[in-house]
């Protein structure tokens, strides 16, 4: 994923500009071997860098880290470039959504073995995992991971006689149904928010593509599918977001701060932006996960986030791994978890997030993740996106059926590099 919803997770801490290819300053390490390391601007700060450079450096003496800070902008034909010899590093961070792209350039190290011997990746939260995974090979190493919750307004909870947030979907609605009316919105959700159904479709078993045999063939037209989009519609009628705009148009998190909204559906960095518009409602946000057919567990989210690759024509491939080893165990994750306010690779290490309500349901969130599909012509999906005036004509009165099949064989045209 190009972090499009990550960048917002950065603004919960204070984060140090690190400038478009940049080097990180540490110790100057006087080591043999250079490793060099492709990070992008943001998802990490300075801070972090320089103490993860310090430690790695004292406790790898013939080891010298070099940082380099990539723009996500243009980032993909780089990207491709170096996997193809041209200044290659020896580590890489990457959308997790985009591994399947390089992957299918032929060039990416088959970490598998390594993940399995020396990361635990059956323990991987599965948004991370299966894109970082193509056909059994695992070429990406989940790094951190950002995803959605229900952000919603504590004293309209409140004054509807709401104690306790929803567990289950059938809660959710009622709640929803409790809150809305008198001036109140009870859900602020853009027509357009196909990341939200996504989720809805996942959690009625269905996918947005499926591979036939290496076939990708659109999926919004299957009954599962079909499900999710009627819940988002019910969902969608219990407030006044527009049928034919996404969550930008206007930023949803501009409405909620008016003080009329009791709840949308964001990253929780969404909370920092409302309550600098309206510091007025500092300290009345809560944060839920999105709520599951049952109180099993949470509903199916889209996972964002990034993954570690090794470029095959590194100079230092096995040093580039052990760097990554290290950014994936378990010490340097809870660091990141606590100083970024992300999700760590692992729900069992999302216990160092217990104490921050936001980040804590966000990670119990991810334990429902998901990818979009692990296509390498995924992206030309999202670069046209017939989901979403799909999801618009269906909002509008349209037939579910003819709209899904027809945004079905778009997609399917999309992903054959039609």
């Amino acid at each position: 994923m190009k972090n499009r919803m990550l960048f917002g997770a950065v603004a919960l801490i204070s984060t140090v500009a690190l400038g478009g290819c940049g080097l990180i300053p540490g110790t100057g390490g006087s080591g043999d071997k250079k490793v060099t390391i492709w990070l992008m601007k943001d998802s990490v700060t300075a801070d972090f860098l320089g103490r993860f450079k310090k430690s790695y450096e004292e406790e790898h003496a013939s080891v010298e880290l070099e940082f380099k800070i990539q723009e996500w902008g243009g980032i993909g034909p780089k990207v491709m470039d170096a996997l193809a010899g041209e200044d290659t590093p020896d580590v890489i961070e990457v959308g997790n959504t985009q591994v399947a792209q390089y992957a299918a350039s032929g060039n990416l190290r088959d970490l598998t073995l390594e993940s399995m011997r020396d990361l635990g990746s059956e323990d991987w939260i599965p948004g991370l995992a299966e894109p970082g995974s193509i056909g059994g090979v695992q070429y990406g190493i989940p790094w951190y991971a950002a995803n959605r919750v229900v952000i919603y307004n504590k004293d309209l909870f409140e004054a509807a006689g709401i104690k306790n947030p929803p567990k289950t979907r059938a809660e959710w609605i009622a709640d929803t149904e409790k809150l809305n009316g008198d001036g109140i919105q009870g859900m602020y959700l853009p027509g357009q928010n196909w990341y939200v159904l996504a989720g809805f479709i996942w959690d009625e078993g269905g996918e947005l593509a499926s591979d036939k045999g290496g076939d990708w063939q659109g999926a919004l037209d299957s009954p599962a599918a079909l499900k999710g989009m009627q819940f988002y519609s019910r969902l969608q009628s219990l407030g006044e977001g527009p049928k034919n705009a996404d969550e930008e148009k206007p930023p949803q998190g501009n409405v909620f701060a008016e003080g009329n909204v009791a709840q949308i559906i964001s990253t929780p960095s969404t909370a920092t932006l409302i309550e600098k518009q309206n510091p007025e409602l500092k300290g009345k946000l809560g944060y839920f996960p999105i709520p599951g057919k049952t109180a099993k567990a949470p509903g199916s989210v889209f996972t964002g986030g990034s993954d570690l690759i090794v470029p095959q024509k590194a100079d230092q491939r096995s040093a580039g791994y052990e760097v990554i080893k290290a950014l994936a165990g378990a010490k340097w994750q809870e660091d990141l978890a606590k100083t970024m306010s992300y999700v760590p690779n692992k729900p069992a290490l999302a216990r160092v997030v217990e104490g921050q309500e936001s980040t804590a349901a966000m990670a119990e969130g991810a334990r429902s993740g998901h990818a979009t599909p692990n296509s390498s012509q995924w992206a030309a999906v999202e670069a046209d996106n017939p989901i979403k005036p799909y999801m618009t004509a269906v909002l509008q009165g349209g037939n579910p059926a003819t709209e899904a099949k027809t945004a079905s064989d778009k997609i399917t045209e999309l992903l054959a590099g039609s």
